[in-house]
């Protein structure tokens, strides 16, 4: 009876390196994207054409991602209800949305009140005690 060595069992089997000269070549590699490129000077932009790189470049700059910020709240049940069918109600005009949207939407309408009408909205809204709420018993 043969004995197996236990790595050679489990680590399949990888074939010798040849010393062809094939085998000696070194892998053809693509010149990497980041290198520049020389252009000649009659197909620069003209000046018109560099309008639209400026353009261009203030739209990259108004996109970038905004830093996120992560939160949690505790909101009364008939306010969550009304997130859940105001998401439905998106969703039959098309426009699915989750709750962030919502209340970011509704964030964004809150900031176009003049004074008097955010102290007005405000005053419809409950205070409430801030935390979390207390696990129910059984």
């Amino acid at each position: 009876m043969s004995q197996v060595k236990f790595t050679e069992a489990i680590l399949p089997q990888v074939p010798a390196p040849s010393s062809s000269p094939e085998a000696t070549k070194e892998p053809k590699t693509k010149p990497s994207p980041t290198t520049k490129k020389t252009v000649p000077a009659s197909t620069k932009a003209a000046p018109a054409a560099q309008g639209v790189v400026e353009a261009q470049a203030d739209k990259d700059a108004k996109t970038k991602k905004q830093k996120l910020v992560r939160d949690s709240f505790t909101i009364p049940k008939d306010e969550y209800v009304a997130i859940e069918e105001l998401k439905q109600r998106a969703l039959n005009l098309s426009h699915p949305a989750k709750k962030s949207e919502l209340i970011r939407a509704g964030i964004k309408l809150l900031t176009q009140l003049d004074d008097a009408a955010l102290l007005q909205a405000m005053q419809t809204v409950p205070a409430i005690k801030t935390g979390r709420p207390k696990a129910e018993k059984n």
